[in-house]
């Protein structure tokens, strides 16, 4: 009968371990709760773009690019300036072009390595290598340097949008052409931004 009885508790106390052990689960550190919460939050959305603004002539956006501008006047180059430049930039890069041009976008104007802090580009600029601020202008897709008054077709509306390109670096070109520029901010634009007008012959 003793012999029983311990056969009979031998059991129950196998059973309850077994039961035990196969319920029971490792403590997790709180280190390894950090590192799985990492790996399953989504990515956080991008910050804003901030406050880096560009305006060409104290226009609004979208106006009539007035005619002292264009080939229907003097042809000068208008004044622009921006606002908001980001931290780490070197120099600045603006190009104006009409992506509405007949044969694809047109290149009326570059300038690259424009000092950051000087806030604007005068108006009736030059049509030298360097300019006052030591900003040099590139070649436009007429392949003349310096600005190139808007002239399209006459009959539609086209757009001429100016970009402003904060870029981490000096730009150091042999030719000064749009795809030399375009090659030049490839991996070292920090932030861009843009202002369009209109004009139509």
């Amino acid at each position: 009968m003793q012999i029983r009885l311990s056969m009979v508790s031998a059991a129950i106390i196998s059973l309850f371990l077994f039961s035990g052990g196969c319920t029971s689960t490792t403590p997790t550190s709180p280190q390894s709760n950090a590192q799985l919460q990492t790996l399953v939050s989504p990515t956080p959305a991008m910050a804003p773009a901030g406050s880096f603004t560009i305006r060409a002539a104290s226009l609004n956006p979208g106006s009539v690019l007035p005619d002292t501008f264009t080939c229907k006047g003097a042809g000068e180059s208008p004044a622009v300036s921006w606002d908001g430049v980001p931290r780490g930039t070197k120099s600045l890069v603006l190009i104006l072009d009409d992506p509405d041009a007949p044969n694809g976008s047109f290149t009326h104007w570059i300038v690259y390595n424009i000092p950051p802090k000087s806030g604007e580009l005068a108006p009736a600029q030059p049509k030298t290598k360097v300019l006052a601020n030591g900003a040099q202008q590139g070649d436009t897709s007429a392949g003349s340097r310096g600005y190139s008054a808007p002239c399209p077709p006459i009959g539609a509306s086209h757009r001429y949008v100016f970009r402003l390109y904060a870029v981490d670096m000096d730009i150091t070109q042999p030719t000064a052409d749009r795809d030399s520029i375009d090659w030049a901010l490839t991996g070292h634009t920090i932030a861009k931004t843009e202002f369009f007008t209109t004009f139509k012959r």
